[in-house]
């Protein structure tokens, strides 16, 4: 598939792919990660009548680094730009971890370019981390170690049906994390907030749909942390049986489905 780039100043640009016709859907992933995550999500919307898009987001993968931000309201601007540059909204916009909080802030601040939401694995909000917890994270993405180290502990986000290909995605993670001067950009996104969506969250006014793994590991409870997004938006809620952080690849059987009929609320004429 051919990659096509966005160009977002000063010789920085982001790099997406896109399949289909119909209806806009943008797939934002979330930090430390590619967007071939949503390797099982597209071909499912593709056939259903929907034009997808997927891209890197700073420093990941295929797009720049050198950016002077990394945080969810980058992550949202680059967003916005994109749906303009693919003819205008709205779009329907998937986020999954970060990239939830950057959709949530899109959403919010033009309501005209996003029509619905829908959310996996979402972080809104900050979550309540211990100073070793911030100091582990911080030496896991360090050099030289960095890249192996953040590919291998990513496995430990699918607890439960880990997909056949995982191995590969991993290895295509930890490729990109030695290119460019990604190590460094991951480690910025990494220290970055999520106040700015978490402010935002009473002004999305888009239906939405929260989908949550209730192992997700980065929450001591993710059936809670699910709810409060949901009844935040006042979003309808998947909980997936057994899966973890990104239940869109680890169960696409029971995921797709949900996602399918929701966008059919969202658009009913696709």
């Amino acid at each position: 598939m051919a990659v096509n780039y966005l160009e977002r100043g000063t010789g920085r640009r982001i790099a997406y792919d896109v399949q289909g016709e119909g209806p806009l859907v943008i797939g934002l992933h979330g930090m430390g990660d590619l967007r071939s995550v949503y390797r099982f999500t597209v071909p499912a919307l593709v056939e259903a009548g929907y034009r997808v898009a997927t891209f890197d987001s700073r420093g990941h993968g295929d797009s720049s680094d050198g950016f002077d931000a990394y945080d969810d309201v980058a992550q949202a601007t680059d967003t916005l730009a994109l749906i303009d540059h693919l003819g205008g909204g709205p779009a329907a916009l998937l986020g999954n971890s970060m990239g939830a909080g950057a959709a949530v802030y899109a959403a919010a601040e033009r309501p005209d370019a996003v029509a619905a939401l829908g959310l996996f694995g979402p972080f809104v909000r900050d979550p309540k981390l211990s100073a070793a917890a911030k100091l582990s994270i911080s030496l896991l993405l360090r050099k030289p170690w960095g890249p192996g180290a953040w590919a291998s502990y990513y496995k430990r986000y699918y607890p439960g049906r880990p997909p056949a290909d995982l191995a590969d995605h991993q290895r295509r993670i930890k490729e990109s994390l030695r290119g460019g001067d990604h190590l460094a950009s991951f480690r910025a996104t990494a220290g970055t907030s999520h106040a700015p969506a978490e402010q935002r969250l009473s002004s999305v006014d888009q239906p939405a749909l929260v989908v949550m793994g209730d192992k997700d590991p980065d929450w001591p409870d993710p059936t809670e942390e699910a709810r409060f997004v949901a009844d935040a938006l006042r979003a309808e809620l998947v909980l997936v049986p057994g899966a973890g952080h990104y239940p869109m690849a680890e169960r696409p059987d029971l995921v797709n489905p949900a996602l399918v009929a929701f966008l059919g609320k969202a658009f009913p004429s696709a």
